[in-house]
């Protein structure tokens, strides 16, 4: 970045979320209110979007495209599918994953994004370190990445293995994505750094996590917390050294969004909603701009 420059500013978006109020003007809204890109979620499987035959389903994806490119915004990430309690424990659980990341991947061609957000499966819960399943947890994410990877590189798009916030769980830290990546040796098989999931470990600093990861980290999940739990405060809420973490983005190069993974609460009403909006990207930006 040139001094004085900042990253482009992007946040969360869920489909039938808070922004959904604003109809087909929601990324005109987002626009000029100062954002840039959005996290287009395609977590929830349950969801109306994964009811769509597949017809409808690339129409409505193709639509949202056009609709941000007309604002002059980008979809720069997807996230994939995720549930929890995890249901990853049988081939059955697997494949039903499986199918429904793959439509997300599809998802993600249709918007016009690159990047492509997932979790690392959960076949024997998030506490797999106390019942010594380690090695199996490594072994079945293997298998189970290969065949989303090949998968999405007939697609065009990068997957981004996310940093978990459990404690006990074998893939949760920084290190075990990276360790991970470097075995799927593939650059189309990266890392996606959550800010607040590395918070949540008492012995990790943000700064050194990010030195660690460098120019493997292609997508952020930017928010706080207190250092207790996955609290996805916004950012100054909560813990996390802000200015650091800006300093660390730079001397790894990071040339993406400075995506926030918070947003207001879809609760609020029409004024008090847009005014959070614009005070988050004041905030991301504030972060983000080069001192």
């Amino acid at each position: 970045m040139k001094k004085g420059k900042t990253m482009r500013i992007g946040i969360t978006f869920n489909p039938y979320g808070g922004y959904a109020r604003y109809g087909a003007e929601k990324f005109k809204k987002l626009a000029e209110q100062g954002y840039r890109a959005v996290d287009y979620n395609l977590t929830d499987t349950d969801g109306a979007l994964y009811a769509l035959d597949e017809a409808a389903f690339a129409r409505r994806m193709q639509e949202e495209r056009a609709q941000a490119e007309r604002a002059g915004m980008v979809v720069s990430q997807v996230h994939g599918p995720w549930r929890y309690p995890p249901r990853d424990a049988t081939p059955e659980d697997r494949r039903e994953r499986m199918e429904r990341m793959k439509r997300s991947i599809r998802g993600a061609r249709f918007l016009g994004s690159r990047y492509w957000v997932i979790h690392p499966i959960m076949p024997f819960g998030t506490h797999d370190t106390e019942v010594g399943r380690e090695a199996e947890t490594w072994a079945m994410n293997l298998e189970f990445m290969t065949e989303l990877l090949a998968y999405a590189k007939e697609q065009g798009v990068t997957v981004c293995l996310e940093n978990m916030p459990m404690l006990r769980f074998s893939m949760g830290r920084p290190r075990a994505i990276l360790e991970f990546v470097r075995e799927m040796n593939d650059p189309s098989f990266k890392i996606c750094l959550d800010t607040g999931h590395v918070a949540v470990f008492p012995d990790l600093s943000l700064d050194e996590v990010l030195r660690e990861l460098g120019q493997e980290i292609r997508v952020l999940h930017v928010h706080d917390n207190m250092g207790d739990r996955d609290a996805h405060l916004w950012p100054t809420e909560g813990c996390i050294d802000w200015e650091g973490f800006a300093k660390g983005l730079k001397e790894i190069g990071f040339d993406g969004v400075f995506s926030l993974e918070v947003a207001p609460s879809a609760r609020l009403e029409d004024q008090a909603f847009e005014a959070q909006s614009r005070r988050l990207f004041e905030i991301a930006d504030n972060i983000a701009t080069e001192k």
